[in-house]
């Protein structure tokens, strides 16, 4: 599916917040100091965040706004040290339980980021799950309120 679908998809039948406007997009840059890809931007000036499939109190996929985007070794371990995870890594998505869909800004396929699982028990340890954002999406929005890359 396109971007544009899955953005489609997640205002119709899911939880968005309001977009974030070009200059919270340029605040967020200047203060994490990386930039953000062409889904990520286009998610965000759609909506600056969301949850799926529940509101946001029972959300287990809730997409952070941008003022909520921080390094994961602070969110996850509550620590800015190198030995708690790399710099360059960065909470996108909560899901619940200390646990995060992170991206690491020093990664790029083809110009996207790469998406991967940070479980808070083997964090800074983390698994691969999604190519992109579009794909992370797209795959979180079928998965029927389920984290898609565990099994069972």
């Amino acid at each position: 599916m396109t971007m544009d679908s899955l953005l489609a998809e997640v205002s119709r039948l899911h939880f968005p917040n309001a977009p974030a406007t070009p200059a919270q997009l340029a605040a967020f840059e200047a203060r994490v100091g990386w930039k953000l890809d062409e889904d990520l931007r286009a998610f965000y000036l759609h909506c600056d965040g969301c949850t799926l499939f529940k509101p946001r109190a029972d959300a287990l996929y809730r997409v952070l706004p941008l003022a909520e985007i921080r390094r994961a070794r602070q969110a996850i371990r509550a620590s800015d040290e190198d030995q708690d995870g790399a710099q360059s890594v960065f909470t996108l998505v909560d899901m619940q339980d200390s646990d995060y869909v992170v991206l690491d800004s020093t990664q790029h396929d083809a110009g996207r980021y790469p998406l991967f699982d940070a479980f808070h028990e083997t964090f800074p340890e983390v698994e691969r799950i999604a190519s992109t954002f579009a794909e992370f999406l797209e795959r979180a929005l079928r998965s029927g309120n389920r984290a898609f890359w565990l099994s069972g």
